[in-house]
């Protein structure tokens, strides 16, 4: 495992994570549960940024990275 396949895997996760948000948040009725999971939903947001910029650094800047693109190509 590399820290890219890592990274990926968890931005897939974050994403699920982030959709159950949403869903829990149109399933409920309870204003004040709405907001929680509204919440919590934006903030998973901002980690799937984050990992998406990390993500993007190390595919730009790692030469093994690089060298398997060139490969493929």
């Amino acid at each position: 495992m590399t820290i890219q396949s890592d990274l990926q895997k968890a931005v897939a996760q974050a994403e699920s994570l982030k959709g159950s948000y949403a869903t829990f948040a149109t399933s409920t009725q309870d204003q004040a549960a709405k907001k929680m999971f509204q919440e919590m939903q934006m903030d998973m947001q901002r980690h799937v940024d984050s990992l998406n910029s990390r993500l993007s650094y190390i595919e730009k800047n790692n030469p093994m990275y690089q060298q398997q693109q060139q490969a493929q190509q």
